[in-house]
């Protein structure tokens, strides 16, 4: 009896978990206008999703905005966590604890801070999209921080001085030993940071432009009153989020050839 209960705890949380999603993704291929009556199967809403010019701007403007603001969050983030872990120990602990704050604040907080800061104090024109793409990277940065620190202290700390006495320049020995060593480590914090950035909505909707809509604030105002042909479109548009998530996780976490033969 013991045995099972961890299995059917885990299979509980499992439920309440995915049964949601898996709900919406029946409907996004019916012709229902609301959740609670199936009417018949139908691709009208992925139809309407890939052919409606207001949403597909939406979506292309969304990615671009994670991609950007990943890769600049993941250049800092990791530029950081190297700085960081070869610093003292005081400044370690400095950067360390500076690197938490973004991580544990609000952030409705966060993006309200940046509000008045770039835009009422500095005076930059929200129209410009810098308040956007810096609110977004400063979400970021401190989950690649996280994501790159604990590769380096796997990571033999002589690497680096044994690569400048072989004759290797302070820039070679970090990009050929330090970078390749932490590779991982930055791949995943610049997933995380593109999963941050679509999940975004406080600091998006302090920081965007008016004539600008991420795929979250969208969504908020779809439901405030937009066409329903629009509301169950973004039914879809959940399920290809959660398909495309689902693929790269699986992607992300398949074996590699060693360890399909044993070999680790």
């Amino acid at each position: 009896m013991k045995k099972m209960i961890p299995p059917i705890i885990l299979g509980l949380g499992l439920i309440l978990l995915y049964c949601p999603i898996v709900i919406l993704m029946v409907y996004s291929f019916t012709d229902s206008t609301t959740i609670g009556a199936i009417r018949g199967f139908s691709f009208h809403n992925y139809v309407t999703l890939f052919t409606t010019d207001e949403l597909k701007s939406m979506i292309i403007g969304t990615l671009i905005l994670a991609l950007g603001s990943s890769v600049l969050a993941t250049v800092l983030g990791t530029l950081g966590a190297i700085g960081s872990f070869y610093s003292n120990r005081k400044m370690r602990a400095f950067i360390n604890s500076t690197n938490q704050l973004p991580v544990v604040n609000a952030d409705v907080v966060t993006g309200f801070s940046l509000c008045i800061l770039m835009i009422i104090v500095m005076g930059i024109d929200k129209s410009t999209y810098i308040p956007l793409v810096v609110g977004h990277t400063v979400l970021s940065a401190p989950f690649v921080y996280l994501s790159v620190l604990p590769k380096l202290k796997s990571m033999d700390p002589n690497y680096y001085e044994a690569a400048l006495d072989l004759g290797a320049t302070p820039f070679q020995a970090l990009m050929k030993v330090i970078v390749p060593a932490i590779s991982s480590g930055i791949v995943s914090g610049f997933f995380l940071a593109v999963t941050l950035s679509l999940d975004d909505y406080f600091i998006a909707t302090y920081t965007k432009p008016a004539t600008f809509d991420t795929i979250s604030t969208y969504v908020v105002n779809a439901t405030k009153g937009a066409q329903t042909e629009i509301k169950t479109a973004l039914w879809a548009l959940s399920t290809v989020m959660f398909v495309v998530v689902v693929a790269v996780t699986l992607l992300a976490n398949r074996p590699s050839k060693k360890e399909v033969n044993g070999d680790v």
